[in-house]
């Protein structure tokens, strides 16, 4: 099928960025002035999505969210990102950002998917099976996995994914690779009610299990979950491990993203 690359960014953006829904039940979407922000829970994600700035706004705009997340948790503060993409204006809003004290991420890739352009029949490796988490104890099943992947724990999405379970079921997909009683792999699919885009995260693989088919088989395990809800979009923020194996599979890159980081006072260490 043909992609029409322009209108999936279009609406990838009307509707994921300046049409966010929150991410959790008890996450909060702002539309303040030329933003839209996300204030979640603690533990939780806390950062702008969407901006409409240009050289004379852009700096009291910055000013205004520092201050608007300075306040929470009684003043302390809280950490929190202005999520970049190399289309947002002005042209040098990634230097603004610097110099008001933002801390850069390694740059990711936007990639795009219509679902039914996507292989779906890929499988696991012999003795790697895929399971379903559905409650309290495929979570941590998949927080382990993700923690011996990316050599860390989460937090906050372990407490995204026990509340969605608990409130919101319908929008969580969570599977995780087992290779016997190990978890070595896990990955979530997530779909927003009346969006175009079910969101593809984690998809980290602990390191010696790297390699065998495990993320493409995870990526088309949530690819035919996406079909069968009728969703007609798929969307990755990928590493640049994972992006050359999503244009193998048909994905196609569509914006560089950048997270800017805040820390509030005594903070930094928290990354």
């Amino acid at each position: 099928m043909t992609f029409d690359h322009a209108h999936a960014l279009a609406l990838y953006d009307e509707e994921m960025r300046r049409g966010a829904l929150p991410e959790g039940p008890d996450g909060l979407i702002e539309r303040s002035g030329a933003v839209v922000r996300h204030t979640g829970p603690v533990p939780g994600w806390n950062g702008v999505i969407w901006s409409d700035l240009d050289e004379t706004t852009a700096d009291a705009v910055i000013a205004e969210q520092v201050a608007h997340y300075a306040a929470r948790e009684g003043g302390a503060g809280v950490e929190w990102e202005w999520k970049l993409y190399d289309y947002d204006r002005p042209a040098d809003l990634a230097d603004r950002l610097l110099a008001a004290g933002f801390e850069a991420d390694e740059p990711e890739t936007l990639m795009l998917a219509p679902v039914g352009a996507l292989p779906l029949d890929a499988e696991p490796p012999a003795g790697v099976r895929l399971e379903a988490v559905t409650d309290e104890a495929g979570v941590e099943l998949m927080m382990e996995a993700l923690g011996a992947a990316f050599g860390r724990d989460n937090p906050q999405v372990r407490h995204l994914m026990l509340t969605q379970l608990r409130e919101q079921p319908e929008v969580l997909a969570a599977v995780v690779a087992m290779a016997g009683d190990r978890p070595v792999s896990a990955a979530r699919l997530e779909l927003l009610p009346g969006a175009s885009f079910g969101g593809l995260w984690g998809g980290g693989t602990v390191a010696e299990w790297r390699g065998k088919g495990i993320y493409r088989a995870l990526v088309a395990h949530r690819a035919r979950i996406a079909a069968e809800r009728g969703v007609p979009y798929l969307q990755v923020d990928a590493s640049p491990m994972s992006r050359p194996i999503l244009e193998r599979l048909g994905f196609t890159p569509a914006a560089r993203i950048v997270a800017y980081n805040w820390h509030p006072a005594g903070g930094a260490d928290a990354r």
